[in-house]
């Protein structure tokens, strides 16, 4: 059987850190069944009846979040609203077929239940009474909402991929509004309808959605329709335990990538979020896509950890091919300083990215610790690498300049044995010759990377330039 899976966010908002580990689970498992099985199939919906929350900009950080991520989908996304008319097909199909009708209650009626309901302890349901009365009776200025007739005995049960097999009793549902009294379609018929237009055979989302299943497989049996296969995901929970929310962090997956998180470090993070693969931590898009399976999905909310996600990003960095760093780099760089880079610069990142790389956890770190190379002369100093910069210190630096102008192989290995003699000779320990250097040559007490490779990096004229402007500000 070909799979169909589907992404449906309501565009309210940014593309949230659950959504996407939505999407990635719907993408993987069609491209799975794409690879190896009868065919996969993953599309884009986007359910955006709610006109008034729903925004275009809203939309756009989707396109752009799943993009960034690389769940790229087939075909053209789908917009729920431009469907308004199919919804109420089904719905006209329905009432032709006696499995729904239209009910009149007034909103005093509504009301008059939901307190009933609340003094009893229990939750509001509809009572019905619309259900089997003659349309005749209808109060006059009072536009009917259409409701299904749903079943009153036995119960529907659904056999969920992820948490099993669920069951509800049928007395414990009402008849759901399908189109509301403005004729708009409710959220229950329009996803229902989408679903089966779209050949959607496995719906994978939140378990946020069970109860929602229910519902939707009542209106399925209704329309005679096929109910496709279910598979509720655990909801991915803060560090303390509680639901994510903001004040657990950033939450939309623009903010982890302007915070320098590469895409593939996030989707690897999410795939071990709720599902697991042996002792397995790293794991490639390839391997996820042959791997990834339903049954290894856990029923346990999920807890965020930042610090593990870090971790792993910071294994994508070091593993990711130094051209590509460089080209990322770079485009940073030219933000910050306007365009106006030294001809040198490329080069000297080229060299240095090796080094720098093997400390960043972030992209957000590898490019502070390549400002090093961009920034122009003289440097603006750090109030720590000012301190460094003593009078003596200053002396020994210009005596060192001296020495290392004379050096006939510029290499990071004749510099460090330089350091080291000039230190002995001078009866100074390294450090204090090495920390001043550092300070004069990046600005900073801590440089991106082993300070004499650095040196190498930049060259003769350059470290020299730098040491003698430090000097000179005695």
């Amino acid at each position: 059987m070909k799979v169909v899976t589907r992404f449906a966010p309501s565009p309210t908002g940014f593309l949230h850190i659950g959504g996407a580990r939505t999407a990635l689970y719907n993408w993987l498992f069609a491209k799975h069944h794409e690879k190896y099985g009868d065919g996969g199939k993953f599309l884009l919906r986007i359910e955006d009846t709610d006109r008034k929350r729903s925004k275009d900009e809203a939309v756009q950080a989707i396109y752009d979040g799943l993009m960034w991520l690389g769940l790229e989908w087939d075909g053209e996304a789908v917009s729920q609203y431009a469907r308004v008319k199919r919804h109420k097909e089904a719905v006209q199909q329905l009432i032709d077929s006696g499995k729904a009708y239209a009910c009149y209650c007034t909103p005093e009626e509504l009301t008059e239940m939901r307190e009933l309901a609340k003094s009893q302890g229990r939750s509001m349901r509809y009572d019905g009474r619309w259900r089997d009365r003659d349309s005749a009776d209808a109060p006059e200025g009072v536009s009917p909402v259409i409701r299904l007739k749903a079943p009153q005995v036995g119960e529907t049960v659904i056999n969920d991929l992820v948490q099993g097999q669920v069951r509800v009793e049928n007395s414990e549902m009402d008849d759901m509004v399908l189109l509301r009294a403005d004729g708009t379609p409710t959220y229950m018929l329009a996803v229902v309808v989408d679903d089966h237009d779209m050949e959607v055979t496995h719906v994978i989302r939140g378990d946020d959605h069970l109860t929602n299943a229910f519902r939707q497989v009542q209106l399925y049996l209704a329309l005679g329709w096929d109910i496709p296969s279910f598979a509720h995901i655990s909801l991915i929970h803060g560090p303390d335990g509680a639901k994510m929310s903001k004040r657990h962090g950033a939450l939309g997956v623009d903010a982890y990538r302007d915070q320098g998180y590469m895409p593939e470090a996030l989707r690897n993070y999410l795939l071990r979020l709720g599902w697991s693969h042996g002792d397995d931590e790293i794991i490639s898009t390839d391997q996820a896509i042959e791997w990834f399976d339903l049954s290894n999905v856990g029923k346990s909310a999920a807890r965020f950890d930042f610090a593990k996600l870090t971790n792993i990003n910071g294994h994508y960095i070091r593993n990711c091919e130094n051209d590509v760093l460089v080209d990322l780099v770079l485009a940073e760089l030219e933000q910050l300083f306007d365009g106006k880079l030294a001809d040198e610069v490329p080069d000297r990142l080229k060299m240095g990215i090796g080094q720098l790389k093997e400390r960043a956890k972030t992209l957000t770190e590898l490019i502070e610790s390549s400002k090093f190379f961009a920034n122009k002369r003289p440097l603006s100093l750090t109030e720590k690498a000012a301190k460094t910069l003593s009078s003596e210190a200053l002396d020994h630096l210009t005596a060192l300049c001296g020495q290392l102008d004379g050096l006939t192989e510029w290499t990071a290995e004749q510099l460090k044995q330089q350091v080291h003699l000039f230190s002995e000779s001078a009866g100074l320990k390294l450090g204090n010759v090495a920390q001043p250097l550092r300070s004069a040559l990046t600005g900073t007490t801590v440089s991106p990377g082993d300070i004499f490779y650095l040196m190498e990096i930049f060259g003769r004229e350059e470290t020299l330039a730098r040491l003698n402007d430090a000097v000179g500000r005695q």
